[in-house]
């Protein structure tokens, strides 16, 4: 016993790990003690002032290490390659780690033991050391519970179920323990107290969370009540909620809409699982709040048991959402009712759909009635960026995707559900490439800024930044072998660049190119990089020690037609290695070259398109196969050996940056201008057949049929039954592609005009050619019948209009516009309304040649031209951003309607005779007073995403309801509108875009149109 109190006053009085306050209490002498506990409460049995010294909750990474090392007496870099899993399992306790730190310096050759035994977690395995007091793990972490009351260990029981890493909020476990607020912080204050629970206060709501390695003991302790547990909650939800869901304003709300489906496949409660997942009304409420991916990441973890019957119904769910995500993800949210209509009949989404469409009287829905013909080859779309989609690839194990591009981030996520698993804000510029390594544990990102950078794919954990290139870098590939981590790079300042990631600077730079370098690859054995530059050649190094060893000239390849080499400048996009590294493919503007390795011979080459560029390639690791991406929105597979194409894959609805297979083949993934990355199944596409419309199309309603005049893939006319989508004839291909086409009223002939200028009319009841006439030298770009079907009136890439009466073949022109003609619309007493790029409308008397009338009528193109209902005016709209209405007695303007903010594109009269509907390139559609020449309603003045229009492009084609109620409008997807309000009352998301008209039936039911993908679609009101 000290007996000198001025020395205890000055004393400094240590106590490690209280856990009772009488402790404290014998050691209450006056002095300044400092105690380390679990409980807080214990200093409330003592007076005097105290302090609390806040700890956080877990240990950083590398921390943990330094810790470690310090125990071990080793450096970090001494350390074995199982310390950083050992501190990653630890979770950042420090508890855990000092344990660890203890028994490894007593047991150095243990680390692979000890790390098996935490992450099978077998906590009494980890057996007491000489310097420390528990006799086991499982013993430090539980001491903290038996202070409990029996109560409050009930209590804590049932936290065993909560998801790891989850901050839950109070609400819900007063839904679980049926208690008020108060009562329910007051039971987890006394958790936090004892360091058994951490308690985040966010503002006035408070949210708790457990350590991981805590949750994982109470997990393997509790191990034979889980399946209650969960129960208990998912009933106590049930009680509380009864029929009704959370609502976004509740704090709880998130919680439930990610975990209810967790807590009942923990309960293995079969029954309330399938009803929650396949339930529409659930689906559209989760998704609205966090999209689609969770969904379908539930649908794959919990398949064995919503398959327990049928594995159908489940995969009917996943498809729509996989299918749809794009769609889900974005504002304002879909439809999902209208969305799921649009799945094939048999599937349990439509059935869902279709029942609630018919008890919702007051909404507007649509059936796609000629859907069967349309197969979905892509297996998962997603959209994880806002803008443009440079580049994609897979993980080697295939689970997880790296994606990039001009919203300067990094995104990884799951291929199965699309999950976002990271999202890095990576550069200060767009981001053109990003590679995994061979192990999946880095990604590399270059980007316009210059810079290189390696990312932990787990952590996103910035590895190092590399700043050796002094322009653009275009591309980064990792090495194929694990273990090695090399990088190459290659830049618009003409090098590409070797990179150890062990090391700070660069390993090898390849000089050799005299223009930009726009990709590079490793050979599959690594001994090789193959680069492709604008310099128009292919270029072999050695990788070992940066020195070429052969030089491919392929702007040789490309001559015109004198056999000379072409002036224009050859840029070569990219190449691709066989899996045996013997051969390399080229792809340059728009063709496929294939090259021997060790001779540089020419083995075979292809001309993939005549009308668009190939934007990337890539090898399947079958060798056979060879995918393409296309600018003109699509990716072709070619099977390079019979240089055949043999799958055609359409669903982009802009250029496609790149294409990628995965390591075994069996999938390939496009990225896009149109923001979305699609995963296609190989076996399925190549399957497929490549059966394209074009948008040109004529419909006729007759009788309650709909009868459509297509132009398929080019060659073919096809009259399709838009009822039962057959079709009824098709011709045999003409020597030169079809152009336009149309129908007779009677239906009983067809004409067509071709890109040759030739125009042909034939019997619809046989499909034979009645006559045919040389009309023009450029392409034909409209034809229309007169209603006595004796004539046909059509139109092509200049300034004449030829009126031909075919069955006389007697021809009158019509010569006036200075400028090639827009189009034209037919008008009574053989008249004839056209309107022309001069920025001039004409009334033609057909019969005479004629013009009639003449109106200038803007200083720009004008892009369309409608006719009231009385026939009294007409009005006129144009690139110059303006619409007028005319009268055509008085050859006057009438009004000049000013506010469009772009071309103003299309307009259309309402039958009542008083408004006219105008619609522009911004997307925005106005409607106005004839009479007065006011605006009366804006439609699309809704919130969208970023840099996406209102009406996803341009504003084509605008047709109003017989009453001049509704108006239904066509441009990216088609829309319907509220003509009172503006407002819209449905949107149709067809497959594709850049929907060019709509044609609607009299009694405005029926709709048919056709997207940039040629799919055809007649939609039906329900």
């Amino acid at each position: 016993m000290c007996e000198d109190h001025t020395a205890i006053k000055g004393s400094l009085l240590i106590l490690d790990d209280i856990w009772d306050s009488w402790v404290l209490k014998a050691f209450d002498n006056q002095c300044q003690v400092l105690i380390t506990s679990r409980d807080r409460s214990v200093t409330d049995a003592v007076a005097g002032n105290k302090y609390e010294v806040h700890v956080e909750s877990g240990l950083g990474h590398e921390k943990g290490l330094e810790i470690l090392s310090l125990f071990v007496n080793m450096k970090i870099s001494e350390l074995p390659e199982q310390a950083n899993c050992l501190v990653r399992e630890c979770k950042g306790s420090p508890l855990v780690i000092s344990l660890i730190g203890a028994l490894l310096r007593d047991f150095p050759s243990r680390w692979e033991y000890y790390l098996k035994q935490l992450q099978n977690k077998q906590f009494k395995r980890i057996r007491k050391s000489s310097s420390y007091d528990y006799e086991a793990l499982d013993e430090a972490m539980s001491i903290s519970v038996e202070q409990l009351n029996d109560n409050y260990k009930d209590y804590y029981k049932d936290l065993s179920v909560l998801p790891k890493d989850v901050k839950v909020p109070t609400k819900v476990l007063c839904i679980l323990w049926d208690m008020e607020t108060e009562e329910v912080e007051d039971i987890l204050q006394e958790f936090v107290n004892k360091s058994l629970l951490f308690c985040d206060r966010n503002g006035k709501s408070f949210h708790y969370y457990l350590h991981d390695l805590q949750l994982d003991f109470l997990t393997e302790k509790n191990r034979n009540q889980l399946q209650e547990l969960h129960k208990n909650i998912v009933n106590q939800y049930k009680k509380y909620y009864k029929l009704n869901t959370p609502v976004p304003s509740q704090e709880d709300c998130m919680y439930w809409y990610n975990f209810l489906a967790y807590h009942m496949a923990g309960a293995n409660m079969q029954k309330e699982l399938r009803d929650l997942m396949f339930s529409l009304d659930w689906i559209k409420a989760k998704t609205e709040l966090v999209g689609p991916a969770h969904l379908i990441h539930e649908y794959v973890e919990y398949s064995s048991i919503l398959d327990q019957k049928d594995s159908t119904v489940r995969e009917n769910f996943q498809e729509f959402l996989s299918l749809n995500g794009h769609l889900l993800g974005r504002q304002p949210f879909p439809d999902i009712i209208q969305l799921g209509l649009c799945q094939p009949e048999t599937s349990e989404v439509y059935q869902q759909a279709k029942l609630y469409a018919q008890r919702e009287t007051g909404t507007f829905y649509l059936e796609w009635i000629n859907k069967k013909s349309l197969k979905n080859l892509y297996r998962l779309v997603v959209r994880p960026h806002r803008d443009a989609v440079y580049h994609a690839c897979f993980s080697k194990d295939r689970q997880r995707i790296a994606s990039c591009g001009a919203d300067k981030t990094l995104q990884v996520f799951k291929a199965e559900s699309g999950e976002r698993l990271l999202e890095i804000s990576a550069h200060d510029d767009e981001i053109l490439c990003c590679a995994f390594s061979a192990d999946g544990e880095f990604v590399a990102t270059c980007s316009a800024d210059k810079k290189v950078k390696i990312w932990n794919s787990r952590t996103g954990q910035r590895k190092c930044v590399y700043e050796e290139h002094s322009e653009q870098v275009n591309c980064c590939q990792f090495n194929n072998r694990s273990g090695q981590y090399l990088l190459a790079t290659c830049s618009n300042d003409t090098f590409i660049k070797l990179w150890d990631l062990n090391k700070k600077y660069c390993r090898n730079t390849m000089m050799g190119h005299e223009n930009s370098v726009n990709h590079c690859r490793f050979s599959p054995n690594d001994e090789y990089v193959a680069s492709c530059s604008t310099d128009g050649t292919v270029k072999l190094w050695e990788a070992r020690s940066g020195n070429e060893l052969k030089s491919i000239e392929i702007k040789d390849f490309f001559k015109n037609a004198d056999e000379q080499p072409d002036d224009v400048e050859v840029l070569v996009k990219c190449c691709s290695w066989s899996r045996n590294g013997d051969m390399i493919l080229v792809v340059a503007k728009n063709k496929l070259l294939l090259f021997d390795v060790k001779t540089c011979g020419l083995l075979s080459q292809v001309i993939i398109s005549h009308h668009s560029t190939i934007q990337y390639c890539d090898f399947c690791p079958g060798d056979e196969l060879v995918a393409v991406a296309l600018s003109h929105c699509s990716v072709e597979l070619w099977n390079i050996k019979s240089l055949s194409k043999v799958a055609y894959c359409r669903g982009h609805m802009s250029w496609v940056h790149c294409v990628t297979f995965s390591p075994d083949g069996s999938l390939f993934l496009t990225s896009s201008d149109d923001q979305t990355i699609r995963i296609w199944e190989t076996k399925k596409v190549c399957k497929s057949s490549d059966a394209v419309l074009k948008s040109e199309l004529d419909v006729v309603f007759h009788n309650g049929e709909v009868m459509i005049l297509a132009i398929y893939n080019q060659k073919h006319l096809q009259l399709i039954n838009g009822n039962t989508d057959s079709v009824i004839m098709q011709t045999a291909a003409p020597e030169s592609p079809i152009s336009c086409c149309c129908l007779s009223e009677d239906l009983k002939f067809a004409a067509f005009g071709q890109e040759s200028g030739t125009i042909k009319v034939l019997q619809l009841l046989d499909g034979k050619v009645l006559k045919s006439q040389e009309a023009y030298r450029t392409s034909v770009q409209h034809c229309q019948f007169t209603s006595d079907c004796q004539t046909l009136i059509s139109s092509a890439h200049d300034s004449v209009i030829q009126v031909w009466n075919w069955q006389l073949s007697e021809c009158v022109f019509l010569r006036g516009h200075k400028e090639a003609i827009k189009d034209f619309r037919l008008l009574e007493n053989s008249k004839l309304l056209s309107w022309s790029f001069d920025g001039t409308v004409k009334v033609w008397n057909i019969a005479t040649g004629n013009a009639e009338k003449d109106f200038a009528c803007h200083g720009g193109a004008v892009l369309s031209c409608a006719v009231s209902p009385d026939g009294s005016k007409f009005s006129s709209t144009s690139a110059d951003k303006t619409a007028k209405i005319w009268s055509f007695e008085s050859s006057s303007v009438l009004h000049e309607l000013k506010s469009h903010e772009a071309c103003v594109r299309c307009c259309t009269f309402s039958p009542n005779n008083k408004l006219l509907a105008t619609g522009d390139d911004k997307g925005e559609i106005r409607i106005w007073d004839i009479l007065t020449g006011a605006l009366l309603h804006f439609c699309s003045p809704v919130t969208v995403d970023e840099g996406e229009p209102t009406h996803g492009g341009w504003v084509t084609d605008l047709s109003f309801s017989p009453d001049s109620k509704m108006l239904v409008s066509s441009g990216g997807f088609l829309k319907w509108w509220n003509v009172t309000t503006g407002e819209s009352l449905q949107t149709f998301y067809t497959n594709g875009t850049n929907l060019k008209s709509i044609h609607v039936s009299p009694n405005f039911k029926v709709y048919v149109t056709v997207d940039n993908l040629g799919i055809l679609y007649v939609l039906q009101k329900l």
